[in-house]
C-alpha cells in the first residue's frame, strides 16, 4: 500500500521543485510495479489451480514456480535395483512456498523408529526393525557367547547379501528360511547364497537368534548343497558357486534348558567358523504362512531390460496370467526402463506383484549397463546367478502356494481344453497318479516357439489391438522342441529342495521325479524372434519352415483386451492424439 505525504515547502525552496518532482515520479512508478506484481501473482495462482500445465506450448508466459513443481513431483523412474532402493509405494513430500515463490520439501526429518519400515523394506533378509526395537537389551550381563550383531556390523556386499569370510572361502549371503515341511525330517533353517569354492570343506555354525537379550543357540551346518551341475560348467575354484546350507532346529530339551517356547521359529540367523565368535551377518528368518494358502504362484529371474520397453507387453502377460489363475507373481529387478519400472509399480499397488531388487555378489560388476553387458558374455555365470532368485522365491513361499512355475516374461502355459490352471491341474494329477501311483514333484509342459515376425510381413490380426502381442502372433512352428528340452513346470511346493530355470535340482524325500504333460492337452508357448543359441543351426528347418496357425488363446481376448486397456490408460500410454480407437 502506498501513501501520499505532501512535502513543505522550505525557505528558498523554488530552487527545490525539480528535485520534488523527481521524488514523485519515483513514487508513482513504485507503486505501479507493486500493483502489476500483485495483479500477475493471483492470475498465475488462479491459472495453475484450475489446470496447471494446460496449453504449455504457445498459451503465454511459462510459470517458472508451477515448471519446478512438475519437476519435483515427476517420481522417480531409476531401476531398483541399480540405484540399491527397493520399489515401493512412492510418497509425496510436503511442498509449501517460501517468500522468493520456491517450493521446497518441508517435511520434517524422522526419527529411527519412523524410518524403521522404511528401512525394512529396502533391507528385507536383515532383521532391521527388531534389531531396533530390542538394541537396549543386546549388551546386558550372563552372556557366554556372541552378543547379537548391530546392523552396523554387518558385512553388506552390493546391498542385498551379507559376507562371512572362513579360513576357506567367502561366502555371500542372500537369504534364510524356516523349513518345516511334512518331507523334512527335522525341522531346518536354510541360508541362500554363492561361496567361492566347489565342495565345500569348511566347518561352520549356524547362531540361532531367539532374543536377543540371550546367547544364540549354535547349531552345526549339517548340509552344503549344490545348486548346480558340474556338468554345465564354472566348476572352478574361486568363481562365486550357489548353494544352500543348512541347520537343524534344537531338539525341545535344549529349549526348554534356555527357556524357550518349544514352537518358537528363530528371529534371525548368523553363520560362523567357530561358532561363539563376533558374527559379519545377520539373515532374518522367512517364516511366512499366510492365513489363506494360494494355489499358484509365478516366479521371474532378475529382469534385464535397461533400454528395451516391454512395458505394453509386459501389461498383457500380467493380466493373462492373472485369467489362467496365477495369484501372484514375483520378479527380481536388475535394471529396467523407465515405462517397465512403471507398469510394476502399479501392480505392485494393486497387491498382484511383488518385485524384489536384486544385485550380482561379490567382484561381479553392477553398474547398469555393463552388467547386461557382463550376463550377456558370461552365460554360464549368468546362469549360476539366476538359480538364487529362483530358489529365494520358492523358500519365501513354501507355506503360500501349492505350486510355483519358473517363466520368462515372454513364456505362458496354456491349457488347450480349459481355460484355467486350476482346471488344468485337476486334470493333470489324476493323469500322473493313474500312470504310477506317487505324487510328482513337477509337471513340465513341451516348449514351441511363437514367431514374433512370421505374420507381420503382410497383416494384422483384425479386431485385436495391435499392440496386444501375444493376441497378434498366432503362427507358430509346427515342430515342439523335443521331450525335455527348454520346458517350464508346475512345481510341487511340498516335494521340491532345489530348482532350476527347467527342472526341479533335488526333491525331499529321493529323486525327482516330473510327469511329462501331453501336448493334447497344455503346453507351453514361447514369443521369440529366433531360436535358443544351441538350436540356431537347425532352427530354419526344423521349427520356421513349417508354421501353423494357433489361435487357443484367443479364447481369453474378450476379457484380456479390455483389461489391458484399462491399464494403459490408467497409466497414460495411449497416445491422446490418435485415441485408444486408432490403436486397433
Amino acid at each position: 500500500m502506498c501513501h501520499w505525504t505532501r512535502w513543505p515547502l522550505l525557505a528558498g525552496g523554488n530552487h527545490l521543485r525539480p528535485f520534488q518532482r523527481s521524488v514523485y515520479v519515483l513514487v508513482v512508478w513504485t507503486c505501479l510495479c507493486y500493483g502489476l506484481f500483485q495483479i500477475s501473482s493471483h492470475g498465475s495462482a488462479d491459472s495453475s489451480s484450475s489446470g496447471a500445465g494446460a496449453g504449455y506450448a504457445g498459451a503465454g508466459p511459462v510459470n517458472s514456480r508451477l515448471l519446478l513443481q512438475k519437476v519435483t513431483e515427476t517420481p522417480l523412474t531409476s531401476t531398483a535395483a541399480s540405484s540399491g532402493v527397493a520399489v515401493g509405494t512412492a510418497t509425496q513430500p510436503a511442498t509449501s512456498t517460501d517468500p522468493a515463490g520456491v517450493k521446497i520439501d518441508r517435511t520434517k526429518p524422522t526419527d529411527d523408529e519412523d524410518m524403521a519400515p522404511f528401512i525394512q523394506q529396502r533391507v528385507p533378509n536383515v532383521p532391521f526393525e527388531f534389531w531396533l526395537r530390542e538394541k537396549a537389551k543386546i549388551y546386558g550381563k550372563n552372556h557366554t557367547c556372541a552378543f547379537y550383531p548391530s546392523v552396523f556390523d554387518i558385512k553388506f556386499n552390493n546391498n542385498y547379501w551379507q559376507m562371512f569370510r572362513s579360513s576357506n572361502g567367502t561366502f555371500y549371503l542372500y537369504g534364510a528360511y524356516h523349513d518345516n515341511r511334512p518331507a523334512v525330517a527335522k525341522a531346518t533353517i536354510r541360508i541362500l547364497g554363492m561361496i567361492d569354492r566347489i565342495e565345500p570343506t569348511v566347518k561352520t555354525h549356524c547362531l540361532l537368534w531367539y532374543d536377543a537379550a540371550k546367547d544364540p543357540v549354535v547349531m552345526p551346518v549339517v548340509e552344503y548343497k549344490y545348486v548346480w551341475n558340474q556338468k554345465w560348467g564354472n566348476y572352478k575354484q574361486g568363481l562365486l558357486q550357489p548353494y544352500l546350507m543348512a541347520c537343524h532346529l534344537p531338539t525341545a530339551a535344549v529349549l526348554a534348558n534356555k527357556g524357550l517356547p518349544l514352537d518358537q521359529v528363530p528371529i534371525s540367523v548368523s553363520l560362523t567358523e567357530k561358532g561363539c565368535e563376533p558374527p559379519t551377518n545377520n539373515l532374518r528368518v522367512n517364516n511366512n504362512v499366510p492365513a489363506k494358502k494360494g494355489r499358484f504362484a509365478v516366479c521371474v529371474k532378475g529382469l534385464d531390460f535397461l533400454r528395451e520397453d516391454l512395458s505394453v507387453r509386459l501389461v498383457e502377460w500380467i493380466e493373462l496370467l492373472g485369467l489362467l489363475g496365477a495369484d501372484k507373481i514375483f520378479l527380481y529387478e536388475l535394471e529396467v526402463h523407465p515405462n517397465i519400472s512403471k507398469v510394476l509399480r502399479y501392480y505392485q499397488q494393486t497387491g498382484r506383484v511383488q518385485l524384489t531388487p536384486i544385485t550380482l555378489p561379490g567382484e561381479q560388476p553392477n553398474v547398469p549397463g555393463l552388467r547386461h553387458m557382463y550376463l550377456k558374455s558370461k552365460i554360464t555365470s549368468k546362469r549360476q546367478n539366476e538359480v538364487i532368485p529362483y530358489n529365494d522365491c520358492l523358500y519365501r513361499n513354501l507355506h503360500s502356494y501349492d505350486y510355483i512355475a519358473l517363466m520368462d516374461t515372454d513364456e505362458v502355459i496354456l491349457p488347450k481344453n480349459v481355460q484355467t490352471w486350476n482346471e488344468l491341474i485337476d486334470i493333470i494329477v489324476p493323469k500322473s497318479l493313474a500312470a504310477a501311483n506317487y505324487t510328482r514333484a513337477s509337471y513340465n509342459f513341451r516348449n514351441v516357439y511363437f514367431w514374433d515376425d512370421a505374420e507381420h510381413s503382410h497383416r494384422w490380426e483384425a479386431n485385436i489391438p495391435r499392440h496386444m502381442h501375444m493376441l497378434q502372433h498366432v503362427y507358430r512352428s509346427y515342430n515342439y522342441t523335443k521331450p525335455n528340452q527348454y520346458v517350464k513346470c508346475f512345481h510341487n511346493v511340498q516335494k521340491i529342495l532345489t530348482l532350476h530355470n527347467h527342472f526341479p535340482l533335488a526333491c525331499l524325500g529321493g529323486g525327482c521325479t516330473s510327469y511329462p504333460v501331453e501336448p493334447e492337452t497344455a503346453h507351453l508357448q514361447h514369443y521369440r524372434a529366433d531360436c535358443v543359441s544351441t538350436l540356431k543351426k537347425s532352427c530354419d528347418t526344423e521349427y520356421k519352415q513349417h508354421l501353423v496357425k494357433d489361435t487357443i488363446i484367443w479364447r481369453y481376448k474378450e476379457d484380456l483386451i479390455p483389461r489391458v486397456s484399462q491399464v494403459l490408460k490408467s497409466l497414460d500410454f495411449f497416445d491422446q492424439n490418435k485415441g485408444e480407437a486408432n490403436q486397433l
